[in-house]
């Protein structure tokens, strides 16, 4: 391949064609450490001109390309584990914000742009880019774009999907599909965009998007509460809908097994209220409106709920410093669960008026086969995506075989579970690697047909995020 390399050195320079074993390394293997692949070269273009090129060269060869952003993923989405010659190529160099309108409320970034960055150059002008999530200080525009990453916020503004106007994509033969719109409705044929969103770079590779931006909220109100069950945090949820409506911004589940390990794993961060059984949630309200008493709002909310006997107990912050606390219990789960023992991940979404239910059949089947497991249980409750995490004890999976056998048990007990309520095996963290037989199993026959005709058309030689969201054909 000394041919091909050279070329990309041409066209990108010669300093962003990285080759050297050691450098290559942090982007062969995913963030958890769960998977490693191998690269002929990294490859990090300037512009969408040089990305449509080197996908032409790479084409050319026949060699694949992974697209990665941050590598923030939970899945392997952006791991070159393909048994194919393939470069990893990252956009970090396409960082630019390209231009901002008020009056539209819209942003055009490039697809290499971290998130927070994004956040910012909407707050400098006043506006609000809602997607959050806890690694939006390294996670890319593209990354996020790819998986449809949801975060703290969709309960008010929806997942990515939703907070995208335009897009621009080079396809698999180097050619530029160039969406980038500004327009609010359009029906002018087939909404191509959506294709590649939660695609997972297996249909060509996002370059630049036009994202939509809100009213900046200047009143705001954050609150941790305790309640007996989990039925009680969605009573909650119902109550707080009813009195707050669209103010409700976020509202956050915690069982007490996972504020235990976050209290147990890291200690840096307080606890406001004793951790005793039952739920935490974590709500945030927010209104634009400079006369509206955000946390006296809440506050009566809370009130009530606590006279009826419905919250347990509550705290509400009084300042800036103090909602950040609260948040950082929040952020610093996926973190800590690493630290417990093994993690056995699951990003489920299920109708919200079947969650309890669903709670409810994972407190009694997943001991079943995981007697020795931690059962913690987080995630967007208002949304209907809750993160089951089965944490085995380190010593337990030490062999790879016996740990490859209790994961298949445990995943084909939350999954059944998942199904049996209509539900998916993946709300907002994809498929990637980690997931394509778990994926084949769950859906639709039908589904998956549609999927491989779209890949075939767009991308016939599989050159694309190769192993990636779509299981082999046998499978």
């Amino acid at each position: 391949m000394t041919a091909l390399l050279d070329e990309l050195r041409s066209l990108v320079g010669p300093t962003h064609v990285v080759t050297e074993v050691n450098d290559l390394a942090p982007v062969l293997t995913d963030w958890r450490g769960r998977y490693a692949g191998q690269a002929l070269a990294l490859v990090k273009p300037a512009s969408t001109a040089e990305v449509a090129a080197v996908v032409r060269a790479c084409a050319a060869a026949g060699v694949a390309v992974t697209p990665q952003g941050g590598n923030t993923g939970l899945c392997g989405g952006a791991t070159p584990i393909a048994a194919r010659p393939q470069i990893v190529l990252r956009l970090d160099r396409m960082n630019r914000i390209r231009a901002i309108g008020r009056l539209g409320d819209w942003i055009a970034v490039d697809a290499g742009c971290v998130l927070a960055d994004v956040q910012q150059a909407a707050a400098d002008r006043g506006r609000l880019f809602p997607l959050s999530l806890g690694a939006e200080g390294s996670c890319q525009i593209g990354g996020n774009l790819s998986t449809n990453a949801g975060g703290v916020a969709a309960l008010r503004y929806g997942v990515a999907r939703d907070l995208v106007l335009g897009l621009e994509v080079v396809l698999p033969d180097g050619s530029i599909y160039d969406a980038m719109s500004r327009l609010r409705k359009d029906a002018t044929g087939y909404d191509l965009k959506q294709l590649f969103i939660g695609a997972e770079g297996t249909l060509g590779i996002i370059t630049g998007a036009t994202l939509k931006l809100f009213a900046r909220p200047t009143r705001r109100a954050t609150a941790m509460a305790r309640v007996s069950t989990f039925a009680d945090a969605l009573a909650l949820l119902t109550a707080a809908r009813d009195r707050l409506g669209d103010r409700l911004a976020a509202f956050e589940v915690m069982s007490r097994t996972q504020l235990d390990i976050i209290a147990r794993h890291a200690p840096q961060v307080a606890m406001p209220l004793a951790i005793e059984a039952g739920w935490f949630v974590l709500i945030e309200i927010a209104d634009v409106v400079a006369d509206f008493d955000a946390a006296a709002a809440l506050e009566a909310m809370l009130a009530a709920a606590m006279e009826s006997g419905l919250v347990a107990d509550a705290v509400l912050a009084t300042s800036e410093a103090q909602a950040e606390a609260l948040w950082r219990i929040r952020h610093a789960a996926p973190e800590v669960g690493r630290k417990e023992g093994f993690v056995v991940s699951h990003d489920s979404s299920v109708p919200v008026d079947s969650l309890a239910e669903f709670v409810a059949r994972l407190e009694r089947r997943v001991p079943e086969v995981a007697p020795d497991a931690a059962l913690a249980i987080l995630g967007h409750a208002g949304d209907g995506n809750l993160h089951v995490l089965v944490i085995l004890p380190h010593d337990s999976v030490r062999d790879a075989a016996a740990r490859e056998a209790r994961v298949a048990a445990i995943n084909a007990v939350v999954d059944a579970e998942t199904a049996a309520l209509g539900g998916a095996i993946s709300a907002e963290h994809g498929v990637g690697c980690a997931n394509l037989a778990r994926f084949a199993a769950a859906v639709d026959p039908v589904e998956m047909a549609l999927m491989r005709a779209v890949k075939a058309t767009l991308d016939p030689a599989g050159l694309m995020n190769p192993g990636k969201l779509l299981p082999p054909a046998s499978a």
